[in-house]
């Protein structure tokens, strides 16, 4: 049964949730990423296609890594009608709200003919995982694709690990519709090393986005600096704060939401009324009698799953401001009074109408977002993770002989005598011609 326990608790429960991934055996784990890294990058193919077979029972030939065409137009025979209006309403509002956020190139034009100003290029090839769960992964799919083409990266390539050597139809169709043609059946470290160093097959990348399992967040881990890669992540949390004016039946529908994910998820109730709390336990009991994934959201409610019942929702966002979830429900009256004491979570939703759910699916915004306490510094993934910009810099000679002596002082003060060189030879020259 889903625990209930005071405030005065709290502290330690949620450390410990928040340090689930961060066992003992991550060492022995990071070693065997590092052996998958290596052999990759020296032997290309072949070890992509030996770790292949060695961790997800996979025997592929070198040719079938990439998905055929033909298997791509296939799959929207596999497909029902329903399932691809549905996809195609989620790409229209996932790219509607990324365009929002495209940042503009500037510049401005000051005193003494100085320009200056900021250039948005896009990153010029991206790899995006998409992890093998026990669902498709269709939302995975539009979320990660979506943004990097609203940014106008040029070629975006996919690997995400096959079941029975076959990828399912409807995250082909997403991939598709999010304008993906580059699709490998390739997952785990294998995966992320052939998109960091490059194979035969998998031409390398400049970026790697996406979710995935502890192998992969490793992979990604000591893989950046040869190649970027957005926030560590490998688990996930729904932190929900709610008053007397919540529905027990809809916030333990929405703690199965996100329990049901896998026996890792976190699902945290932190509410200042004893009988909601009360209410919302029995009506998660309820809901698992036949929940088809009942055995694995049971063991994240046991090991991963709360209800803390707290003094005020003062109380609760600051607890939650130390968790920093990544999935953050406000259920609660006035959801925007309590907005500004929200220091660190992944993603706000706002009221009783707001499910998660929302947010993964139609909403828009990404739903691939900082977990495990990283929303302390990390923000959601999103168009600005897939452009990168230069500095403008313009002065006039003008401008060169107005603060040059400055220049001269500081680069004096630092020693570097180039530096300062560099300015006082280009006015002195232009002085010495009019003489």
């Amino acid at each position: 049964m889903l625990r209930i326990i005071t405030q005065q608790d709290v502290k330690a429960e949620l450390q410990r949730i928040c340090d689930r991934t961060r066992d003992e055996q991550v060492l022995h784990k990071e070693a065997t990423v590092r052996e998958v890294l290596q052999a990759v990058k020296r032997q290309g193919d072949k070890a992509v296609l030996y770790y292949t077979a060695e961790f997800d029972h996979q025997i592929l030939k070198p040719e079938e890594l990439r998905i055929s065409t033909s298997e791509m137009d296939a799959a929207y025979q596999q497909v029902s009608r329903e399932l691809l209006q549905a996809v195609r309403l989620a790409c229209r509002q996932i790219e509607a709200f990324h365009r929002q956020r495209v940042p503009k190139n500037w510049v401005h034009f000051g005193d003494d003919e100085v320009v200056f100003g900021k250039r948005y290029t896009p990153i010029e090839r991206v790899g995006l995982y998409v992890p093998r769960s026990r669902t498709s992964s269709i939302s995975t799919v539009l979320t990660n694709a979506i943004p990097a083409k609203v940014a106008g990266v040029p070629s975006i390539a996919m690997v995400t690990p096959p079941r029975a050597g076959k990828i399912n139809p409807g995250l082909l169709v997403a991939a598709q519709e999010a304008g993906i043609k580059e699709i490998y059946r390739v997952g785990g470290a294998q995966a992320i090393a052939a998109l960091a160093y490059g194979t035969e097959t998998i031409p390398k990348v400049n970026l790697i986005a996406g979710p995935g399992n502890i192998y992969v967040t490793l992979a990604k881990k000591l893989v950046y600096g040869d190649v970027g890669i957005n926030t560590l992540t490998t688990t996930s949390e729904v932190l929900i704060i709610a008053d007397n004016t919540a529905n027990a039946v809809h916030v333990a529908a929405d703690m199965l939401s996100q329990a049901e994910h896998e026996p890792m998820a976190a699902a945290i109730l932190m509410t200042t009324n004893t009988t909601l709390a009360k209410n919302v336990q029995v009506a998660v009991e309820r809901q698992l009698v036949n929940h088809p994934r009942r055995l694995d959201t049971e063991k994240a409610l046991a090991h991963n799953g709360l209800i803390v019942i707290v003094e005020s929702l003062e109380a609760a966002a600051e607890f939650c401001n130390e968790f920093a979830p990544e999935h953050l429900e406000l259920a609660v009256e006035d959801p925007w009074a309590v907005l500004p004491l929200i220091r660190h979570a992944g993603a706000i939703f706002l009221g009783h109408s707001t499910p998660k759910a929302v947010g993964d699916y139609v909403a828009g915004a990404n739903h691939i977002l900082p977990a495990s306490g990283s929303s302390r510094y990390a923000s959601t993934l999103g168009v600005e993770n897939f452009l990168k910009y230069s500095n403008l810099i313009q002065y006039s000679q003008t401008a060169l002989e107005n603060i040059a002596s400055t220049i001269d002082i500081l680069a004096n003060a630092e020693g570097l005598t180039s530096h300062a060189d560099s300015v006082r030879q280009r006015v002195q020259i232009n002085r010495d011609e009019d003489l």
